[in-house]
């Protein structure tokens, strides 16, 4: 089960192949992996290794991804697999999302088990979250569409760093999605996370387009992306493109992974976040990780 084959590759004349899963565009040699750590060239076909191998289950209150405006007080059933695409030096859950299959204890569901196991807790949803569930796409898109069959709703936490065929290959199946928008700033993006601003924001504008109900966190770290300008550019961004009423998580920072040097971020940071936010037309801000 573990040896799936992914559906968004092409082979190359050198024998390697070509990931078109995300904007890295992978070249994977025999044997080798892409840099999400999951997807395998093995006889020469790329595989998926974490597809039904869950690293992490647990039964989470709807408002824990963070979702607060997606029918609030309820709880879904929340799945990962090893794996991220991103590699952000600030990462809560570099544990499992910066680690080969291999490394990390996984179980074995299929798609049917995993509905059977939303449904047998009550859950009315299923959450893909904690990692990068794009990374592991054809296990989040075969579940969720037996999930939709079964009446679930289907919930995307994610990064959004992924090219548009997969993108809207998958999005018929999902309801919302919290999409994580690390920073404004291309030039941040790539060295705090390895990726690119536009393709986030384009991500984000596919999801609205489709009728998924968005909500969007920001991370506000010290001396990284704690620029009111840069902030202010955001939110004007989100009213721009019809997103005034998107529910925004203001997050604080706390020392964690490789910037455990940085200081967790002043409450009066988030408090200047939020004034912004409101003065530039933003109808729903959220301040997390604030007791």
């Amino acid at each position: 089960m573990h040896e799936h084959e992914c559906r968004y590759y092409k082979r190359l004349q050198s024998g390697d192949v070509e990931c078109l899963l995300c904007p890295h565009h992978c070249h994977i040699g025999e044997g080798r992996s892409g840099l999400c750590r999951s997807r395998r060239l093995v006889g020469g076909s790329l595989v998926s290794e974490v597809y039904g191998r869950p690293c992490a289950l647990a039964v989470d209150p709807i408002e824990k991804k963070p979702l607060y405006h997606f029918h609030p007080g309820t709880t879904c059933l929340s799945i990962a697999c090893t794996g991220c695409n991103l590699h952000c030096l600030h990462c809560q859950n570099h544990d499992i999302s910066q680690a080969a299959p291999d490394d990390v204890g996984h179980a074995e569901l299929t798609p049917e088990q995993v509905v059977g196991l939303c449904l047998a807790r009550g859950c009315p949803g299923i959450a893909y979250t904690y990692t990068e569930p794009l990374t592991y796409i054809e296990y989040v898109m075969d579940t969720a569409r037996l999930a939709h069959e079964k009446g679930l709703w289907n919930i995307l936490v994610t990064a959004g760093y992924v090219c548009s065929e997969p993108l809207n290959d998958l999005l018929p199946f999902i309801d919302a999605a919290n999409v994580d928008l690390k920073y404004f700033n291309d030039d941040t993006y790539r060295k705090v996370s390895g990726g690119r601003l536009q393709v986030v924001l384009d991500t984000i504008l596919a999801m609205r387009d489709a009728g998924v109900w968005v909500e969007l966190t920001n991370l506000l770290i010290p001396n990284v992306n704690d620029d009111m300008d840069c902030f202010r550019s955001m939110c004007r961004w989100m009213v721009e493109n019809g997103l005034e009423s998107v529910p925004l998580h203001l997050t604080r920072f706390f020392p964690h992974y490789r910037m455990r040097h940085v200081e967790p971020t002043p409450l009066s940071t988030l408090q200047t976040a939020r004034r912004i936010a409101t003065d530039e037309g933003l109808r729903v801000v959220h301040l997390g990780n604030v007791h």
